[in-house]
């Protein structure tokens, strides 16, 4: 099931009919803060308010011409501004694909360049995202290049991947920020740990290659198991609950983040809006049952 909706994620043409679908627009809200601005705001808003950072992400991805890549890049710009304006406790994740990826590393880095060191003036943060594995070597190698000129950019390591051991002890040595998660993506065996414990494995190892290097960490899961992992291995670190934070998906266990909070962590919610949502919400489904639960419920009369 789980293959199943992540290769309906990439289809084209069911995009437009389930983004049609008012039974689907309504399930995404709980995922998706909104369509404007203004309602990532009001999120991260109430967010604050519970004693939670967030991280604002306008959803889009794989653009094909660089007026789209442009606009995307016109976009971040924006969110910088209202965040200072409202002054949210919040950052920014994007995809380098938004920003023209496919059409050339050149325009890409020159539109996150921009967008980094206009982060940088108003003191705040930028979060690259990883996509699909065709991708990785250039996220990584991009992220080295930007950060050797500002400081205030970070990226994420996907623990389903072979190669994210390497990657994590590579962007450790230039100081580089990173969240790790689980990954969202389908990848075929031969790149990705193809069971579940094996995967939980290598997210614990790098659990703890990140967080005693002194940089400041994400460690984004809703794993009970894993959330326990990292608890259980700060306190027998001594590390302070103040030198990482937990993060977590916008709509999905609260239950849980309010639970984190009180505990005394830090928690940050990645609050994704936007007119393009149907790929990241057919992720969301594919993530957990829970998700397909609730949105086949809300389906069937």
């Amino acid at each position: 099931m789980r293959s199943f909706l992540l290769h309906l994620s990439e289809n084209k043409r069911l995009a437009p009919l389930i983004m049609k679908n008012s039974v689907s627009r309504r399930v995404a809200r709980r995922f998706v803060a909104g369509e404007g601005l203004d309602d990532a705001i009001d999120a991260a808003r109430e967010v604050n308010r519970a004693g939670r950072s967030a991280s604002l992400d306008l959803l889009g991805e794989n653009v094909s011409d660089e007026a789209g890549a442009r606009r995307a890049a016109v976009g971040y710009l924006a969110i910088f501004d209202r965040i200072a304006r409202e002054k949210l406790d919040a950052n920014v994740s994007l995809k380098l694909t938004q920003l023209g990826l496919d059409l050339g590393e050149p325009l890409c880095q020159e539109l996150l360049e921009k967008i980094v060191a206009h982060a940088a003036e108003l003191g705040n943060f930028v979060r690259i995202d990883m996509e699909g594995s065709p991708y990785t070597q250039r996220t990584v190698e991009i992220t080295k290049r930007v950060r050797a000129k500002h400081s205030n950019v970070g990226t994420v390591m996907q623990a389903y991947l072979y190669r994210a051991e390497q990657d994590v002890k590579d962007l450790l040595k230039v100081g580089c920020r990173m969240r790790l998660c689980k990954g969202a993506y389908k990848e075929p065996p031969d790149i990705a740990f193809p069971l579940k414990s094996d995967v939980d494995a290598n997210y614990v190892k790098l659990m703890k290659l990140l967080l005693p290097s002194g940089i400041y960490h994400g460690i984004a899961t809703h794993d009970p198991a894993m959330i326990q992992a990292t608890k259980d291995f700060v306190r027998e670190t001594k590390i302070g609950r103040d030198q990482f934070e937990f993060q977590m998906l916008y709509g999905i266990r609260t239950d849980l983040q309010a639970q984190i909070v009180r505990e005394g962590y830090r928690l940050r919610v990645y609050i994704p809006y936007g007119t393009d949502w149907f790929p990241y919400f057919m992720r969301r489904l594919a993530e957990r049952p829970a998700n397909l639960v609730f949105f086949l419920r809300n389906l069937l009369p």
